[in-house]
């Protein structure tokens, strides 16, 4: 039986990914390494608790001789990498926190493979290295990266550490970059699952700016599918983009949430942008189909009205996870409110 080790598995996108593997691959072992900070809930892994092939540790990837520990308690032959700090909004209030996480961690994570002779290693990143489009063209994995967020810069800067161990040392690694996820277990900072929560509640819907960023979205089951396909068949030291081809300002995503749930437009609150707001993103995901035979099944329409029905079937655990400090967060992040809705700036696609 293989071993892999899926940090970040009680995270959204880890969670989602861990229980695709057990169902996909019934000869392999998932352990799932996660330090359990604030996104991190093992409530998202309850149905896989009981399975022998499924382990826990709780483990902060700074923490050097933690990591390596793992990889002498288990025979790993791959990783997918996803533990990361990943909101913007707080990389802004608190950017050494990303360094720590998403650097030094990526560094402490790549020593302890190689230390194992891992067979593959894929690291899992994002659109935003790549910084902000225009009106048009879409990111590949040939475009240059100009971060525009602490949080970026952090996940850029992690990219290019398994880039330099695959070019020095021969690291067996693959990089991952994904545009924005959605889907079942979000935590409710994001901007699906806050929009859908509030509404859902009647309360006011903060929309940044005037709403017109542009966002390419991709369903999170679709995403956990390119991540198998990138371990089984990518190639090492390359790049993939996985995008679902959707792109959708931010507000017509917010209206549509509205119409699904039968609620008016009055809600939306706008309010002052945040500083740097990239303006579009877009993928270009051709290399990816056409090396790692891969292609997103869901429509946005069907998912995210499967999105919206979840959280409405789930809002014990959204009013779990809302509560004590993210609350304080929220609160002193959306506390600057505009007036009215600014005039639209840029152009869309």
């Amino acid at each position: 039986m293989k071993t892999i080790l899926i940090t970040g598995g009680a995270g959204f996108i880890g969670a989602n990914l861990v229980r695709r593997l057990l169902a996909a691959r019934p000869d392999w072992r998932v352990v799932n390494l996660d330090a359990l900070t604030y996104a991190g809930d093992l409530a998202r892994l309850k149905e896989v608790e009981g399975d022998a092939r499924y382990a826990f540790e709780k483990v902060d990837l700074s923490v050097r001789a933690a990591v390596a520990a793992v990889f002498e308690r288990y025979p790993i032959f791959a990783v997918i990498h996803l533990a990361a700090e990943s909101h913007v909004d707080r990389s802004i209030l608190e950017p050494a926190v990303f360094i720590q996480s998403n650097v030094l961690g990526t560094q402490n994570l790549i020593d302890a493979a190689r230390d194992a002779k891992v067979e593959r290693f894929v690291h899992v990143s994002t659109d935003e290295v790549y910084g902000s489009l225009g009106a048009t063209g879409r990111f590949r994995e040939s475009s240059p990266l100009a971060p525009n967020s602490p949080y970026s810069a952090s996940k850029a800067g992690s990219d290019l550490l398994v880039r330099a161990a695959c070019h020095t040392f021969g690291f067996p690694a693959i990089v991952t970059r994904c545009s924005n996820n959605y889907g079942p277990w979000q935590f409710p900072e994001k901007l699906i699952p806050l929009i859908v929560c509030n509404a859902i509640e009647d309360k006011a819907l903060p929309v940044y700016g005037d709403g017109q960023q542009v966002r390419d979205w991709i369903h999170v089951d679709d995403h956990c599918d390119g991540l198998l396909a990138a371990l089984e068949r990518g190639r090492c030291g390359e790049v993939y983009n996985l995008g679902a081809e959707c792109e959708r300002a931010n507000l017509d995503v917010v209206k549509q949430v509205l119409q699904i749930l039968g609620k008016r437009e009055e809600l939306i609150q706008f309010v002052a942008d945040r500083p740097g707001h990239d303006r579009r993103y877009a993928i270009d995901p051709g290399k990816a189909k056409e090396e790692l035979r891969w292609a997103p099944r869901h429509g946005f329409e069907e998912g995210l009205a499967a999105t919206v029905r979840w959280y409405q079937d789930h809002r014990e655990w959204v009013e779990r996870v809302r509560s004590g400090s993210y609350r304080a967060y929220y609160d002193r992040q959306y506390a600057q409110r505009l007036v009215r809705p600014p005039e639209p700036r840029g152009t869309r696609p």
